[in-house]
């Protein structure tokens, strides 16, 4: 692979991994929190989507339609999440499997809360 001037041997060919961390920047392994932080906020604009229907258009949008579509969009985020955290962390040492159980693990009590007893 051919890197910019200023990176890499001095055109002797090649590159490390080292080099090629500084020129993109940031590795993704240590993106988690950023990862945990995108799916708990999806989470909460679903439920603000269906907190709509809720509270403001309980004529044009049913409580157990609400209910479902939220139940439904949480389990397609949590699993995006779990994909995208165990992506991320393939052919690296880190392990967040109990970030990712405690906050999968948090958003399902959530949601059965919410799916119990908002709306009734």
């Amino acid at each position: 692979m051919t890197l910019p001037k200023g990176f890499g041997s001095g055109g002797a060919g090649g590159s490390s991994s080292a080099d090629v961390e500084r020129m993109i920047g940031k590795r993704v392994e240590n993106m988690t929190g950023m990862i945990t932080i995108s799916f708990i906020a999806a989470w909460l604009a679903t439920f603000g989507g269906t907190a709509a229907g809720y509270f403001y258009y309980p004529w044009a949008y049913p409580t157990p339609s609400g209910h479902f579509a939220f139940i439904v969009l949480t389990i397609i985020e949590a699993i995006g999440y779990i994909f995208c955290v165990k992506v991320m962390e393939e052919g690296s040492n880190k392990n967040s499997n109990g970030i990712v159980a405690g906050v999968v693990g948090a958003v399902t009590i959530g949601t059965l809360a919410i799916a119990l007893f908002v709306g009734k």
